[in-house]
């Protein structure tokens, strides 16, 4: 088990630097291909009233006049030490990971991310939390009583929640319960640390329209996998044994069919933590996903290749988190 975390955390860390590497030259070699000068990239960081002396000042600050080689290991050494940047007679000092300074606002871009980061961490968990308890159980019951009545009705739902965009729910449940009905008197971020009971409260509106779509497709996702593995002889192997049927359904059953969910879950979780723009958008919550579409607009190139790095970064981490939760529930893996 040691060998097979070792071998899958060093996995996600190559993986992580071609990532990394990948973004940088989409970002720096993909421009200089397309035509774009080191004297232009530069004149972003000065400003509107930029000078020739200026620009090259900071052309040679932020090493843009060096081999795109250099500049690569300039960038991976800022994350992990931090760098020092002069903008005017003063130097700056930016802190490790560095990701650089915003275009528009020549401020920070970790510290930015980090304010946003809890956001969006705490709009997927707790989204998670209600469609994986809404959609395996859906998923379980309608497999365990195919073709009835609640089968026909919870695989109707699950269609209805799958077809639905999450715009569309959003605001739906936005205009029925802040304003029409004004249970919420408004939806927005309270720090979990503050007051847990009023972030959750808050919280709680996004969770549903975003859980609505995601517990449907695990319904149907976990309904597949439970009429499949029900009818394997090994439980039929165990019930002639006599055990309980919801040993049977749970020990057995259930855990087989869970591989599929597992490797969803990752990467729908992963995701959602960097790129959560529909629904940060509907319900006006600042996370990195309404982060990253407001910097795409006004070009803010650092702003857009830290949080590409971030949600990279979540989308790996998840995965890894995913083949180790694989070793656990199935012991094979560990031997493949």
């Amino acid at each position: 088990m040691a060998a097979y975390i070792i071998r899958r955390v060093f996995g996600a860390l190559v993986l992580l630097l071609v990532v990394s590497a990948v973004t940088f030259a989409i970002f720096f070699l993909v421009p200089r291909l397309g035509g774009q000068t080191a004297d232009q990239l530069a004149t972003q960081y000065v400003g509107k009233d930029a000078n020739p002396e200026s620009v090259a000042a900071i052309k040679k600050n932020l090493g843009f006049d060096q081999p795109i080689y250099t500049q690569y290991w300039h960038f991976i050494k800022a994350l992990f030490v931090g760098a020092d940047y002069k903008f005017g007679p003063d130097a700056t000092h930016c802190g490790a990971p560095c990701f650089g300074y915003s275009f528009k606002s020549h401020v920070e871009v970790w510290p930015q991310l980090t304010e946003r980061i809890p956001v969006s961490f705490s709009l997927a968990i707790g989204a998670a939390v209600i469609w994986l308890i809404f959609g395996v159980t859906t998923g379980v019951v309608s497999a365990l009583r195919k073709g009835s009545p609640v089968d026909r009705v919870s695989m109707f739902i699950a269609l209805a929640g799958v077809s639905l965009p999450i715009f569309f729910t959003g605001q739906i449940l936005s205009a029925v319960f802040v304003y029409e009905v004004p249970i919420w008197d408004s939806i927005e971020y309270i720090p979990f640390t503050e007051n847990p009971a009023e972030w959750a409260w808050h919280l709680l509106l996004p969770w549903i329209s975003l859980a609505f779509l995601f517990s449907a497709l695990y319904a149907r996702l976990t309904r597949a996998g439970m009429l499949e593995t029900m009818g394997e002889d090994y439980i039929r192997t165990a019930r002639a044994k006599g055990l309980k049927e919801s040993t049977v359904v749970t020990k057995h059953g259930l855990r087989a069919a869970l591989t599929p969910i597992v490797t969803i879950f990752g990467m729908d979780f992963g995701t959602l933590v960097g790129t959560a723009v529909l629904t940060e958008t509907v319900f006006s919550l600042q996370g990195i996903g309404a982060y990253s579409v407001q910097s795409i607009r006004d070009n803010d190139l650092p702003i857009v290749m830290g949080v590409t790095l971030v949600a990279a970064f979540f989308i790996v981490f998840c995965n890894l988190v995913v083949d180790l939760v694989y070793a656990a529930i199935d012991p094979r893996v560990r031997y493949s």
